[in-house]
C-alpha cells in the first residue's frame, strides 16, 4: 500500500515536469509495477460498467451536457455495499486521475452509485471527457481506480450548424395505389473534396428530412439504418455523428448519401397529403477533419454538391416496399473518380432556428438477426414460399437466381390462408412488395434499404425457375432499435416459455425507433394506449431505457397547449384524445423512474404529467371528466352488437374517463413527493381524494356491486388495481369481482386497458391461484389459445384466428402487437418473484408466487446495480430457490412457510443471523428474511 501511495504521489508531483516521452514511460513503468503490486494484493477490486445518463458506454455525438454516471460494484463476497465515491473528469485521459480539469467530485459519502450528476465545468459541443471513478466499501477501504471510460458530445446547438439542408427540386411522381399518393425517388447526392495533410481525427455530423445512407469513398458510414429515426420533425429532428477518420484518404475523396422519404415525407395513417404541401426530403452535413498540424478542414452540405434520381433505387416507402431496378445502377457514385458532370446541382435552404437539431438520444435500428427459412413450399405455378417459422420485422436478403428482364416480386404475410397462399387482408392499403429488375443472368444479392416489413412468410416469382429452389435463397433479416436483452424467464411450462418468446419478439418487432402499434400494415403509429400497458414488461426484458427517454422527449413536444396528449407519438393523427392512451404522459415517466431509479426522468416530464392532469381537470364536473375514450379496446364478448363498436367493450367511457383521471393524478401525485413539490403535493392529493370519492358514489353501489348497465371485470379491476376506493369498499368488490371470473369460467373479458390489471388485483385479493388458473387456460379468450393456433407473436385481437374458423372478419387483424403482452410483468414479478421496493431496485422484495400446475421457474434482470435472480423448484415434499442479489443492494426475501417446515441456507441449517442474512421473522404461512448482496440458496422441506 505504501508503495503505491508513493508511485501516485510522485506521478501527480511530476506530471508537467518532464517531457512527454520520458512521462508515457514513466507512465507504462508504474503501471506494470501497480499491476504487480495489486495481483498480490487481497481484496483488489474496482468498480465496473461505468456508464453516463441512461445507460450509454463511451457514447460518440452524445446529447447531454450535464450528464449523470453510473457504474457497478463487482461481484465479491467481501464487498457487499459503497461508502462512498469519487469521480474524477478530464480533457485528457492522461490527466486522470490525480489532476482533472474538468470535475473532482472529491470523496464522497454515499452508497449511490447511479445517477450521480455531473458539476464540472460547463461541456460544449465536439467535447470529449474522459472520467474515472474511485469508490470505498463498507468497511471504508478504497477500491482501485476504474477503468478509464470517456463520452464526446455532438453538435448540441443549430448554431453549431455551418452546412445548409439540400435537396433537388422538387419533382416526383404520383402512385396510382391506394389513392394517388405522391411519391419521392430516391436522391444519390455526393461532393468531392481534398484532404491535404495528415489527419489526427474526423467527425461527420449528419441527419436528413427524410431517411439517409451515407458512405464515404465507396465505404458506408456506420451500420445504422432508416436513420435518423422518426421525431415531431417540425419541433426536433435528430443528429447523428460518425468517426470517419478510417474512410479518409489523403488527396482526393468523395462523399455521398443516398436520401429517402421515410417518415417525414412517406405516407403515414390513412390520410393522403397534398402534392402542393408536402414537403420534400432534405440532407444535412457536416464534415470536420481535424489535422494534426490544429487546422481544420470543414465540408458542408449547400449549393455546389450534386445529385440525381436517376439511380437504381426508384422509389421506397414505409408501407408499400422498394422498388430497385438494377440496369440503372450507377457503379461508383460514390468513390472519388465516377464521373456525375450530369447530374443536377442541389437546391440549399437555410436551417430553422425554430427546429432543434439535436444528437439522437437513444441508439438507431440496427440489423438484429438472420433466419433461415424452416420450409419453401410451391403454392402456384411460379412462386415460392419460404417459411421463417417466426413472425417478426425487417426485410429479406435474397441470394437468387434470376433472369435479365424478368422482374422479381417479393410479397410478404404473417399468415398464411388454407390453400398454402399468403394471407394479406390484414395489410389493408400498405402493398408491401418490393420488386427487383434484374440487368443480367444470374445470382443477385439484394437486401431492401428505406423499408421493412411485418412478415413471417416471403413469396418470391420472377426467378429463373430452370433452378430448384432451396431455403438458402432468402434469409430473413429481423432489425429493431438496437438494445441488448435485459432479462430472461423460463419455466417447466412449454407454453409459458412461448409466451415469453412471444412477448420478446412482439418487442423487437414493435420497437422500431419508436413503440409502434403493429409493423404490418398502413399504421405502424406510436400508439400511447398500447405503449403505457406494455412498458413495464418492456424494461424487464430489454434495456430500453433511452429509447422511452427518447420517445417522451417528443411527447413532451406534441403535448397540445391545453394539456392534451394526442393518440400517437409522433403525431399524425391531428388533435384527437382518448383516456387510458393519453395517459401514457405520466404512466411511463413514473415506471421508468421506479425501474431505474433515475430522478431526471422525473424531472424532465413533471410538468407534462402536470399539463395533462390539468386538461382532465378542465373537462370534468364534479370529478367525471367528459373526454372521448376508446375504453377497454377489443375487450372479448361485448354486449354491442355493431360491430365497430362492439371493439370498445362494455365498461363505460365515464368509468374509464374518471379511473384514468385517478391514475394520472395519483402517479404526477407519486412524482411530485419524489421532487419534494410540496405545493403540488397538497394540491393534487386533494384532488385525488375528490375523485376517488366521485368514483366510487358514481360507479358502485353500497354494497360493492357496479351500478353500470353491464357489470364487467374491467370495472372492478380499475376499481381495486387503481386504488380508487377504501379497503373496506375493495372488501365488498371482491365476490362481485370473482363471480365475474368464474361465470366466465375463469377466462378473462378484458382487453387492452383491463388485463394488465388482473394479476394486481388477484394478488390484492390474494388469489394468485385464479390469477395461475387464468393465465393457463388453452381456450379463448386467453394467452395459450393462440400459442395452440401457432401464434409465434402477441396478437392483437384474442381471436385473430383459429384452425377451425380462419381469420377473424374485423378489417384490423395484426398479428405481432405487443399489448397483451403486458402479461409478462407478472411472469417477473409475481412468478418469478423479482420487485424493486425502492425505486431503482436499490432495496429488492424477493416473493415468488407458487402455483399449481408449475413446478419450476426462473427468471433474471439486469439492474443498474447488477443482475437480480431467481430459480425455485418445488416437489412434492420440498421448496428450494436459488436467489442472486448484486451488491450496493439489499432484499426482502418472502418464501412459503409454515411451522412444522426445516429450512437450509447453503446447505446448512438457517441460523437466525449471518455475514449476508440481516433477519428472520417466522410467520404461520411465510418466512420474512432480510439480504444483503451474495448468492443464497434456500430449501424448505
Amino acid at each position: 500500500m505504501y508503495l503505491k501511495k508513493l508511485i501516485s504521489y510522485n506521478c501527480h508531483c511530476f506530471l508537467f515536469k518532464i517531457d512527454k516521452g520520458l512521462f508515457l514511460h514513466f507512465v507504462l513503468v508504474t503501471l506494470l509495477i501497480l499491476t504487480l503490486v495489486s495481483c498480490n494484493s487481497e481484496g483488489f477490486w474496482k468498480p465496473q460498467t461505468l456508464k453516463v445518463s441512461e445507460g450509454f458506454h463511451d457514447p460518440i455525438g452524445f446529447y447531454d451536457k450535464k450528464p449523470t454516471f453510473s457504474w457497478r460494484l463487482p461481484v465479491n463476497n467481501s464487498i457487499s455495499s459503497q461508502s462512498a465515491y469519487r469521480i474524477v473528469a478530464a480533457s485528457d485521459s492522461l490527466l486522470l486521475p490525480y489532476n482533472a480539469d474538468i470535475w473532482d467530485s472529491k470523496k464522497t459519502s454515499a452508497n449511490k452509485s447511479t445517477w450521480i450528476k455531473y458539476e464540472g465545468n460547463e461541456l460544449n459541443s465536439r467535447k470529449k471527457v474522459f472520467w474515472q471513478v474511485q469508490c470505498w466499501d463498507q468497511s471504508d477501504n478504497a477500491s482501485n481506480w476504474s477503468n478509464i471510460a470517456h463520452f464526446e458530445l455532438g453538435l448540441l446547438n443549430n448554431e453549431d450548424w455551418k452546412a445548409k439542408w439540400i435537396s433537388l427540386p422538387k419533382n416526383s411522381t404520383i402512385d396510382s395505389t391506394p389513392g394517388e399518393e405522391l411519391l419521392y425517388q430516391p436522391q444519390y447526392i455526393a461532393k468531392d473534396f481534398t484532404i491535404s495533410d495528415d489527419i489526427d481525427y474526423a467527425r461527420l455530423y449528419i441527419t436528413s428530412k427524410g431517411v439517409f445512407e451515407a458512405s464515404i469513398n465507396g465505404e458506408k458510414v456506420g451500420n445504422d439504418l432508416m436513420t435518423p429515426g422518426w421525431t415531431a420533425y417540425n419541433k426536433r429532428i435528430e443528429t447523428l455523428t460518425y468517426d470517419i477518420t478510417a474512410h479518409l484518404k489523403k488527396g482526393k475523396n468523395r462523399i455521398g448519401a443516398l436520401l429517402g422519404e421515410g417518415w417525414f415525407a412517406g405516407r403515414l395513417g390513412w390520410k393522403k397529403a397534398s402534392w402542393k404541401t408536402k414537403a420534400s426530403p432534405r440532407l444535412l452535413a457536416q464534415l470536420e477533419i481535424n489535422y494534426k498540424n490544429g487546422e481544420r478542414k470543414t465540408i458542408l452540405t449547400d449549393a455546389t454538391w450534386k445529385a440525381t434520381r436517376e439511380g437504381p433505387l426508384r422509389y421506397s416507402g414505409i408501407y408499400d416496399g422498394e422498388v430497385y431496378d438494377a440496369t440503372k445502377e450507377l457503379l461508383g457514385w460514390n468513390k472519388s473518380g465516377y464521373n456525375f458532370d450530369n447530374w443536377s446541382f442541389v437546391e440549399e435552404i437555410p436551417i430553422d432556428k425554430e427546429i432543434k437539431l439535436v444528437p439522437k438520444r437513444h441508439e438507431t435500428v440496427k440489423d438484429k438477426n438472420r433466419l433461415v427459412a424452416k420450409t419453401i413450399t410451391k403454392a402456384e405455378k411460379g412462386k415460392i414460399i419460404f417459411d421463417f417459422g417466426q413472425n417478426l420485422a425487417g426485410v429479406p436478403l435474397l441470394r437468387i437466381p434470376v433472369k435479365k428482364g424478368e422482374k422479381v416480386t417479393i410479397r410478404f404475410a404473417e399468415m398464411l390462408k388454407k390453400d398454402g397462399t399468403l394471407y394479406t387482408e390484414n395489410y389493408r392499403t400498405a402493398k408491401s412488395t418490393d420488386y427487383y429488375i434484374p440487368k443480367t443472368n444470374g445470382l443477385i444479392h439484394y437486401k431492401p434499404k428505406f423499408t421493412f416489413h411485418g412478415f413471417r412468410y416471403v413469396e418470391i416469382s420472377g426467378y429463373d425457375e430452370s433452378i430448384k429452389p432451396d431455403e438458402s435463397w432468402v434469409l430473413a433479416v429481423a432489425q429493431h432499435s438496437d438494445f441488448k436483452s435485459n432479462g430472461n424467464f423460463s419455466s417447466s411450462n412449454e407454453k409459458l416459455n412461448q409466451l415469453q418468446s412471444n412477448i420478446n419478439w412482439s418487442l423487437k418487432s414493435n420497437f422500431f425507433d419508436i413503440p409502434t402499434d403493429c409493423p404490418q400494415r398502413d399504421e405502424r403509429l406510436g400508439w400511447t394506449g398500447d405503449a403505457q400497458v406494455f412498458a413495464p414488461t418492456s424494461i424487464f426484458n430489454t434495456d430500453v431505457y433511452a429509447f422511452w427517454a427518447s420517445w417522451l422527449n417528443t411527447m413532451r413536444d406534441e403535448q397540445e397547449d391545453n394539456g392534451s396528449i394526442p393518440l400517437v407519438i409522433p403525431n399524425v393523427l391531428g388533435n384527437k384524445f382518448s383516456s387510458g392512451w393519453a395517459d401514457a404522459a405520466t404512466v411511463v415517466p413514473w415506471e421508468l423512474y421506479l425501474r431505474t431509479g433515475d430522478i431526471e426522468i422525473l424531472e424532465d416530464n413533471f410538468d407534462m404529467m402536470k399539463k395533462l392532469v390539468s386538461y382532465y381537470e378542465t373537462k370534468a364536473e364534479k370529478s367525471i371528466p367528459n373526454v372521448f375514450s376508446f375504453c377497454d379496446w377489443l375487450q372479448p364478448y361485448s354486449n354491442l352488437d355493431d360491430g365497430l363498436d362492439a371493439r370498445f367493450g362494455d365498461t363505460p367511457k365515464e368509468l374509464v374517463n374518471t379511473a384514468y383521471y385517478g391514475r394520472s393524478v395519483a402517479l404526477t401525485l407519486k412524482a411530485a413527493n419524489v421532487l419534494n413539490r410540496a405545493n403540488d403535493v397538497n394540491y393534487l392529493k386533494n384532488l385525488l381524494d375528490s375523485i376517488k370519492i366521485a368514483f366510487q358514489n358514481s360507479f358502485l353501489n353500497e354494497n360493492g356491486k357496479l351500478k353500470t348497465s353491464t357489470e364487467t371485470q374491467t370495472g372492478y379491476l380499475m376499481a381495486v388495481g387503481f386504488d380508487l376506493v377504501s379497503k373496506e369498499m375493495a372488501n365488498k368488490i371482491k365476490p362481485y369481482f370473482i363471480r365475474q371470473i368464474n361465470t366466465a369460467n375463469n377466462h378473462l373479458r378484458t382487453g387492452f386497458l383491463g388485463t394488465p390489471l388482473l394479476p394486481k388485483v388477484m394478488e390484492y385479493y390474494k388469489r394468485s391461484d385464479l390469477m395461475y388458473a387464468i393465465l393457463m387456460k388453452e381456450t379463448y379468450p386467453s394467452w395459450f389459445y393462440s400459442i395452440n393456433q401457432g401464434a409465434t407473436t402477441m396478437w392483437e385481437r384474442w381471436d385473430s384466428y383459429s384452425s377451425l374458423n380462419g381469420f377473424s372478419k374485423s378489417g384490423m387483424n395484426s398479428f405481432n402487437h405487443y399489448a397483451y403482452g403486458a402479461i409478462g410483468q407478472w411472469m417477473y414479478e409475481g412468478i418469478a418473484g423479482i420487485r424493486p421496493l425502492e425505486a431503482g431496485y436499490k432495496k429488492i422484495l424477493i416473493q415468488p408466487l407458487i402455483g399449481r400446475k408449475l413446478t419450476e421457474a426462473a427468471a433474471s434482470y439486469d439492474s443498474m446495480y447488477g443482475i437480480i435472480s431467481t430459480s425455485w423448484k418445488k416437489t412434492e415434499s420440498s421448496f428450494s430457490i436459488d436467489i442472486t442479489i448484486p451488491p450496493n443492494t439489499t432484499a426482502k426475501v418472502v418464501l412459503p412457510w409454515n411451522q412444522k417446515d426445516k429450512i437450509n441456507l447453503n446447505g446448512k441449517a438457517l441460523l437466525e443471523s449471518s455475514e449476508n442474512l440481516k433477519s428472520v421473522r417466522k410467520q404461520k404461512t411465510k418466512i420474512e428474511l432480510e439480504i444483503a448482496a451474495g448468492t443464497f440458496t434456500f430449501k424448505i422441506f
